[in-house]
């Protein structure tokens, strides 16, 4: 482990291969998160907990509408451009960061765990019934299928590193 204590988690074990299709898949794996949290039994990988990955998620659908707090150079989009469909389809690589952000990116406030859920489940459903009419930070305007399919995949990353034990966590 690194001497500030933090797991690389480019190279960490033990996460989940998640795959969303819909909205919908992806509230129901936070509802069964959800349930593992009553009862004692969710455990967390790497450096986050529960609540700040739940937020952190609900945040960056936040920024969808709003936009984000900060600025993505030209260079960078016109490189990343080409990527856009790996983007959208493929899974996130877990240990990205966003240079020059302290701690590689935003959002991820250490709120209670059913406070940052109740806000992914609304932004979630908000993302399925109001798509985005701002354009993407990277990939510039997207079809309504496109934004699902980037907080999916995004989804599917942070999701990951919760995983359910079958007996109860030590508290």
């Amino acid at each position: 482990m690194p001497a500030d204590s933090t797991i690389d988690t480019k190279k960490l074990t033990g996460r989940r291969q998640l795959r969303f299709e819909t909205i919908a898949d992806a509230l129901s794996e936070a509802d069964r998160l959800a349930a593992a949290e009553r009862e004692g039994k969710l455990r967390c990988l790497g450096n986050w907990t529960a609540g700040q990955n739940f937020a952190h998620l609900a945040a960056w659908v936040d920024y969808s509408y709003d936009g984000v707090p900060f600025t993505t150079p030209w260079f960078v989009k016109l490189f990343l451009r080409p990527m856009k469909n790996q983007f959208l389809h493929k899974r996130m690589r877990a240990g990205s960061r966003i240079p020059k952000l302290p701690g590689g990116t935003i959002g991820m406030d250490p709120l209670p765990f059913d406070e940052a859920l109740t806000r992914f489940r609304r932004n979630f459903a908000r993302l399925e019934t109001e798509p985005p009419a701002r354009p993407h930070m990277l990939f510039g305007r997207l079809t309504r299928e496109e934004w699902i399919a980037a907080h999916l995949r995004h989804a599917e990353l942070h999701l990951s590193f919760m995983t359910v034990d079958s007996a109860p966590a030590a508290r």
